[in-house]
Formats: C-alpha cells, sequence, structure tokens
C-alpha cells in the first residue's frame, strides 16, 4: 500500500508539472465593442456551430465584466483591460479629449512628434500612463516575441498594442487603408499590399451593399420592429461619411478578420521560442445611419455576421498554430451607444439640462462671489474646468471656490450629484464617489464633475442635438479558450482589472505595471 500510495504521489506531481509547463506559443486577445451579452442570447439559434458557440462551449465564460466607473466607451475600456487599472491609473478616460489651447475636441492619444502612415494623424501611445499586457510580453521576452494590433479605430489599435508592440493599424476615416503611426516600427508588407490594387477597401467599397443575410421572415428576434424591416446601404466613396458608415456596418468585421487572417498564415506566430500576441476589436454597435432606433434588423444581421467571422478567425488560428496552442481572449467594452428618440407623448420623466446655461449661471455667481472674472472655461464631457490661472492670479482658494460652485451647481433640476477634484485628490471619496475617482485622472479631471439624473435630456448648444442620459453599462461575457483550458460556465461577475493579470498569470509574465488584482482563481486552479 505504502508502494502504491508513492506511486500515485509520483504521478499526480508529474501531471502537476506538466500542467504548469504548459505555455500558450499565440495568445489572440479579441474585443467586440458594444458587445451584449442579451443579444448574443436572443440571436443564438441563427448562429451557426463553430463561431459564438464554439467560444461558448468550448472556453471558460464568465457571465459578465464590471467596470469600475461610468461613462465607459471603447477606449478606456481597453486600456482597462490591458493594463488592468482604471483610467485614474492609465489615464485613458474618454475617445477624446479637450483641447483648451486651440479650443478644439482632440483624440486622447494625439502626438504631433509623430507622423502618420496613410493617414494625416498623429497618434501615439505616450498618454496610457501604464503598461499593457503586451508591453510586459514584450520586456520579458527582451523582443523576441512579437506584438500586433488590428482595430477598426486608431484608439482602439493603439490601446491593444501599448508602447513596446512591433505594430499597430486601423482604417482610416477618409481614404479606408489600413493606417499606422510613426511611432512603431514594423510594417508587414502583407498590410502595404492590402492597401494597394484590388485588395484596397477603397478600390472596393463602392461595390459593396448591405442587405440581410437571411430571409427576412427570421429576424424574430425583437418583437418591436418595425414595418420598414427590408434595409439596403451602399457607401459612396465621394462621400465624406463613407468609412465612417462603413465602420458601423459588418464590412468592417470582415476587413478586420481579412488583415488577421493575414497575419496569421503570413506572420510566423507561434513559431518563436517565446509566445506571440495578436489583438483584434470587432465591432458590434449599431449602424451610424439607424442610431436612433431601437431592436432593428441591422443589429440582429451585425451579429450574425460577425459569428461568422469569428468562425473563419478561429478557423485559421486553429489550422497555422492549433487552439490548443492558443490562449484565445474574448469579451466586451461593456457599454453600448444610443440615441434614443421617443415619439411624441412617450417621454420619460424629466427635462432638459443645458450645459452653455449652466457654464454661464455659475460664471455669474462666482463673479458675485469673487469678482469680475472669467472663472469658467468650459464645460465637456460632465465635467466642468475653471481657469486654474486666473483663481492662482486673484489669490482664490482652489478648494473653496470648488466646494461654493459644487453646491451651487447642486441646486440645478436634474442634476443628481456633484464631486470636486480637490475631494478626489485628498481621498475624500466614498462609495458614491468612487465611480468618479476611478473614472477620471487627476492630470486630465475637470474642477468638478456632474452626474445627471437617469431620463433627463443634455442639449448642447452648439449642435442643438439632445442626448438623454441612460446607464450605458451592458452584460457582455469573458471567455478565455484553448491553451488546454476545460470547458466551464462560472455564474460570477469579474472585474475588467482582472484580465490583464489573468493573460498575464498563463504567460508567466508579470502583470501590467499599474495592475493591482489577482488572477481569476478558476483558470489558476485549471492550469
Amino acid at each position: 500500500m505504502k508502494k502504491l500510495l508513492t506511486s500515485l504521489i509520483a504521478v499526480f506531481a508529474i501531471s502537476h508539472i506538466q500542467a504548469q509547463q504548459e505555455l500558450p506559443k499565440l495568445v489572440v486577445y479579441i474585443t467586440v465593442d458594444q458587445l451584449r451579452g442579451d443579444y448574443i442570447d436572443y440571436f443564438y439559434n441563427t448562429f451557426g456551430e463553430r463561431g459564438f458557440k464554439r467560444l461558448l462551449n468550448q472556453g471558460v465564460v464568465y457571465n459578465n465584466v464590471r467596470f469600475e466607473f461610468t461613462n465607459i466607451d471603447r477606449s478606456s475600456a481597453i486600456a482597462t483591460m490591458m493594463t488592468g487599472s482604471n483610467p485614474c491609473f492609465h489615464g485613458i478616460t474618454d475617445n477624446k479629449t479637450y483641447d483648451f489651447v486651440d479650443n478644439k475636441e482632440i483624440s486622447s492619444l494625439e502626438d504631433k512628434a509623430f507622423l502618420g502612415n496613410y493617414t494625416t494623424d498623429n497618434y501615439s501611445p505616450k498618454n496610457l500612463f501604464g503598461s499593457t499586457i503586451g508591453d510586459e510580453l514584450m520586456i520579458a521576452s527582451n523582443g523576441r516575441s512579437e506584438v500586433y494590433s488590428i482595430a477598426p479605430n486608431a484608439e482602439e489599435a493603439i490601446l491593444s498594442a501599448g508602447h513596446a508592440a512591433n505594430g499597430a493599424f486601423w482604417i482610416d476615416n477618409y481614404n479606408g487603408k489600413w493606417a499606422t503611426t510613426t511611432y512603431y516600427k514594423d510594417a508587414p508588407w502583407y498590410v502595404d499590399r492590402s492597401n494597394s490594387g484590388v485588395e484596397a477597401l477603397a478600390s472596393r467599397v463602392e461595390e459593396l451593399v448591405w442587405n440581410p443575410v437571411m430571409p427576412l421572415n427570421k429576424y424574430t428576434a425583437f418583437p418591436y420592429l418595425l414595418d420598414d424591416l427590408p434595409f439596403s446601404y451602399t457607401f459612396n466613396p465621394k462621400s465624406s461619411a463613407c468609412y465612417f458608415n462603413l465602420k458601423t456596418s459588418p464590412f468592417v468585421n470582415k476587413e478586420v478578420t481579412s488583415l488577421a487572417k493575414q497575419f496569421l498564415e503570413n506572420g510566423a506566430f507561434g513559431t518563436r521560442s517565446c509566445p506571440d500576441m495578436l489583438s483584434i476589436t470587432y465591432y458590434a454597435g449599431k449602424y451610424r445611419g439607424v442610431m436612433a432606433k431601437e431592436y432593428t434588423a441591422e443589429i440582429q444581421d451585425t451579429y450574425i455576421q460577425l459569428d461568422k467571422d469569428i468562425e473563419n478567425l478561429l478557423d485559421v488560428i486553429d489550422k497555422k498554430v492549433g487552439l490548443v496552442n492558443t490562449l484565445v481572449v474574448f469579451t466586451g467594452t461593456g457599454h453600448y451607444k444610443t440615441e434614443e428618440n421617443y415619439s411624441e407623448g412617450l417621454s420619460l420623466s424629466g427635462g432638459t439640462f443645458h450645459p452653455d446655461r449652466c457654464v454661464a449661471l455659475l460664471n455669474m455667481y462666482l463673479m458675485a462671489m469673487y469678482g469680475q472674472k472669467n472663472w469658467v472655461k468650459a464645460y465637456y464631457n460632465n465635467q466642468i474646468y475653471f481657469d486654474r490661472k486666473v483663481i492662482e492670479e486673484a489669490k482664490v482658494d482652489l478648494n473653496e471656490i470648488q466646494t461654493k460652485a459644487a453646491e451651487f451647481i447642486l441646486e440645478f433640476s436634474g442634476v443628481q450629484h456633484v464631486t470636486t477634484d480637490k475631494s478626489l485628490r485628498a481621498g475624500y471619496w466614498n462609495e458614491s464617489t468612487a465611480n468618479f475617482r476611478n473614472g477620471t485622472h487627476h492630470l486630465k479631471r475637470g474642477d468638478l464633475i456632474v452626474e445627471l439624473q437617469p431620463g433627463w435630456k443634455v442639449e448642447d448648444g452648439d449642435t442643438k442635438k439632445p442626448t438623454i442620459v441612460r446607464n450605458s453599462a451592458v452584460i457582455a461575457p469573458v471567455i478565455f479558450m484553448g491553451n488546454g483550458l476545460v470547458a466551464t460556465r462560472i455564474h460570477r461577475e469579474i472585474k475588467a482589472t482582472e484580465i490583464a493579470p489573468t493573460v498575464s498569470y498563463i504567460l508567466r509574465i508579470r502583470s501590467p505595471n499599474a495592475s493591482e488584482d489577482a488572477p481569476l482563481h478558476e483558470i489558476t486552479n485549471k492550469k
């Protein structure tokens, strides 16, 4: 008996060592912007067997990822998942930011120090304050790994790639070419090939027509569809909206999949001594032309076609590297963009909040308190910015003026809560203001952060286009598949900041330098 027990212990020990020695040759990180878990359920019966269903049936599936801040968008979400930290650490709070010097909205990644290739835009990851999974992989491998990203938009591509990646590619908004920035040094020949001749999107775009891929009687997921169910969209290259529109159609996912396949077939992924990483971003939000409509056949069609793209991608991974040798990470950005438009008589409770009037009245109040100066610069992204130079020259206490202003704004109809930059910097935040602290960065934050009540309209003074306040968070799964992981359904919510340390654990590298969470225990126990 003693001899038998000794043998069993030895077998278990060897098995444990073998499990520990499993290391993926490739990581494919798939992010779907505006992915909705409820839509996956609603459309499930229209999917094939090797797209969404393969991920759900063969992966370790967590039912929802939670972001610890509000006003989530694709940039803040991707930066959070790739760094394992919230915007208060990594610094990316939105797709756009406001340049108060030139008085214009710019990309959060704009950097005039670098030129664009196949684009006139200037971008770099400089404003991302923290390392990514890809950065740590490049450091660990001393540059022997290869790290690339492919996405519809620049912010998605660059934030998925990080600082040390070989390259990041996105579709330019005006010429339809695969663009990058001179910050990154590698541009494989097959990217240039995709930008020229008959393969170039610009040479094909006029022929693309988005029609339903199924018979119209199959679009039964929503009982709320209007009579205008049939749809047909074309893309005019002479229109300035051409590629903006295309990026919100299923064709953008086909373009991303096509270039990703080029990388997998020609990039020697999985053949090096250290793992490689390919990050891919898809789109599953509304079509730009029907943004104000809910429950459309277009959104169901988008998911049906995305299912096929996922199938094609997974098939190529399996053929070239092997899913058993690849860690596939699949998730969404945790938000959903919509422009609500109620029929007459159906408006919900609430009123209209006018930021320009708010700023004007606040400035008048502060003038009465502190003197005839322009104390307020602007209202942008639910934040009010003061002119700090004027405050400093007037020798007004910053904490006092912020507190007085917050008390004044709190009296406005529709305002739910106001917090100050000073209170967040000093650590005077609690559970109700934790989202403000997590979702903003002290170097970019306004003096006041304003939260409006749900259902209120916000009417911009310039565009006169109202938006309706709604919590944009949606259910989005997180799936880890391949690399020997055993299929499991885990019915609990995880934090977005737990994904990066989990991938890092599997790769046996350090977590990104701003990450504080531990790896997911279900994954570490199954390895």
